[in-house]
């Protein structure tokens, strides 16, 4: 027979254990399902390694625009090692990315921006 301290430690076993996996849940279900996808294209300007715990590939593509405008960055994170390979070999170059967006991840151990990078072309 159990007492009334054991209960109470198996009831708190039982929620944290219940939380952890409606968190692995949830992680899933961001990083698997986009919110939206689409294709920019500009110079890509700096890729780079970062992160204190969980390393990351973070870029940055400078966006085209209207001559005499203040040029948009376009931020964005890479998990695929073959596109990063293909990104350092098209630095300073003019590229399109594919794209996926992923909201609510919740850890940068995944990645600095909501921006997934999924491909990436040459544009001439």
């Amino acid at each position: 027979m159990a007492t009334m301290g054991q209960k109470v430690v198996r009831s708190l076993v039982g929620a944290v254990a219940a939380l952890l996996v409606l968190l692995v849940l949830y992680t899933l279900a961001t990083l698997n399902w986009s919110y939206s996808n689409g294709e920019r294209a500009g110079y890509l300007q700096k890729l780079s390694r970062k992160g204190m715990v969980c390393k990351t590939w973070e870029g940055e593509l400078q966006l085209v625009a209207v001559p005499g405008s203040t040029p948009e960055k376009f931020l964005f994170t890479v998990r695929d090692e073959r596109i990063i390979e293909r990104l350092n070999a098209d630095m300073g170059k003019r590229v399109a990315l594919s794209y996926e967006q992923h909201i609510g991840v919740p850890s940068s151990c995944f990645g600095e921006t909501e921006y997934f990078v999924t491909d990436v072309h040459d544009v001439q």
